[in-house]
């Protein structure tokens, strides 16, 4: 009986912290911020794979250059509007160093969508190659880099 009714107080001792640590949390769209972030860090988990084998860091594996290609180029088909809402730019109130996302992309929203197309486009191509040996994934990753620096060049903060 002890065991349970301490197992049960370090359960309810957890959950509580746990809530209490979210509620804390008052930053402006964290949760929008936090998700766009961490969609970013997907894309370049599996993009380091790709260039680490195009570099010859990594020694070429099909199944793993696929399937870093294949998860990529679904990112890149996911519906991610409501991660980015207006007014969770780095110049916001209280976003300072919460985000690198520049008040730009708000701006010119047609712009970004047309270099998500681009960055989408690249993406298939690496996805229908990145199997097929080291030369085609080589010879596709220019204009995957090229799709994403072409926001992240405009509307995204330097880290210098």
């Amino acid at each position: 009986m002890k065991k349970l009714l301490l197992a049960t107080l370090a359960t309810a001792a957890l959950s509580i912290t746990a809530v209490a640590t979210f509620a804390q949390d008052d930053t402006p769209f964290a949760n929008q911020i936090k998700a766009r972030q961490s969609f970013m860090q997907l894309y370049r988990f599996n993009l380091m794979t790709l260039g680490a084998m195009a570099r010859g860091d990594m020694e070429y594996d099909a199944e793993l250059a696929s399937g870093a290609a294949n998860n990529m180029l679904a990112a890149s088909k996911m519906s991610n509007g409501p991660m980015w809402p207006a007014g969770s730019d780095s110049s916001a109130p209280g976003l300072a160093g919460v985000t690198a996302a520049k008040a730009d992309i708000w701006a010119n929203m047609s712009m970004v969508g047309e270099k998500s197309q681009a960055l989408s486009a690249a993406l298939e191509a690496m996805a229908a190659a990145a199997g097929d040996g080291l030369g085609a994934v080589r010879a596709n990753m220019g204009a995957v880099g090229d799709g994403c620096s072409g926001c992240h060049d405009n509307y995204r903060e330097s880290d210098d």
